[in-house]
């Protein structure tokens, strides 16, 4: 069950990556992660409930490496092609694979390993058909925050792993969104403090909503996901990674991005991966 949650998570987190992208096109990078998280605290909010100090102190620490990881990912997002940003980002579960391993002692079985070198070997594959499509200064620029974002993720699904045991998903959900928030108002206050005059307006896109929607539905599923018994956030870290299929269509259908055809054969050797770590994973909990 806890795979086929992951599944779904990663269904509507590609959906949600070309949201962004879409919404990126009217407003900057804070604009729509302030908008797009604070509607999504909203919809979480009959959660908020009551607990220990050290339960808001443990959110707060996640919600500053989520923040840091939104914000230069999305920096990343718009100097970069879409498919070239969803091909950077399966790097993750590599380092979340390794020290899923070495911190929390989980084991795969044969087929879940044969899956997780398949999946990763299709994303280098694919990292290396996008190398051209930026400019050379975008793309030195894009990769260096992609970079940040990619170790600020790693930290914050490591960390998911340690707090999800005493707590319940939707509380971390709710309160790491509200902190989140904050975060991102203090951010957009300090910015327009700078800026001046010149400051950015934010210009209300129904694109916001939907980025809301999608983020709430795809950060839910994972946490109940990774709340299930047996649940190994290495297979959960990269099946979600399979996201990069929804963004790899949606960028060659709806943004019209170049070099599709190489990376096509490449999309369909990273299917074949994670369909190895769902039926390994079925296989495991019988």
């Amino acid at each position: 069950m806890w795979a086929l949650l992951a599944v779904f998570s990663a269904v509507l987190l590609g959906l949600y990556d070309v949201a962004k992208k879409k919404a990126l096109q009217q407003n900057g990078v804070l604009a729509v992660l302030l908008v797009a998280t604070a509607l999504s605290t909203l919809f979480v909010s009959p959660f908020l409930s009551a607990g220990p100090v050290s339960d808001y102190l443990r959110l707060a620490l996640k919600a500053v490496l989520v923040t840091v990881s939104w914000i230069s990912g999305m920096i990343g997002l718009k100097l970069l092609p879409l498919t070239t940003v969803s091909t950077i980002k399966g790097s993750r579960p590599v380092f979340v694979v390794l020290f899923s391993i070495l911190l929390f002692g989980e084991r795969l079985n044969w087929m879940q390993w044969i899956g997780v070198i398949i999946v990763l070997f299709a994303l280098w594959l694919l990292g290396r058909t996008s190398r051209g499509d930026a400019s050379v200064k975008a793309r030195r620029t894009g990769f260096i925050f992609m970079g940040v974002s990619i170790v600020a993720g790693v930290a914050s699904a490591l960390y998911d792993k340690r707090i999800i045991s005493g707590m319940e998903p939707m509380f971390v959900q709710s309160w790491t969104n509200l902190f989140i928030t904050v975060i991102l108002a203090i951010c957009v206050g300090v910015k327009a403090l700078i800026d001046g005059p010149a400051r950015e307006k934010i210009r209300w896109d129904w694109t916001l909503l939907i980025v809301a929607l999608l983020i709430t539905g795809a950060d839910a599923l994972y946490f109940f996901s990774l709340k299930q018994p047996g649940a190994l956030l290495s297979v959960i870290s990269v099946v979600r990674r399979a996201s990069v299929l929804v963004t790899f269509i949606c960028g060659a259908l709806l943004f019209r991005e170049g070099n599709i055809k190489a990376k096509t054969l490449n999309m369909l050797l990273l299917a074949t991966g994670v369909v190895l770590l769902l039926v390994g994973s079925e296989v495991t909990g019988l």
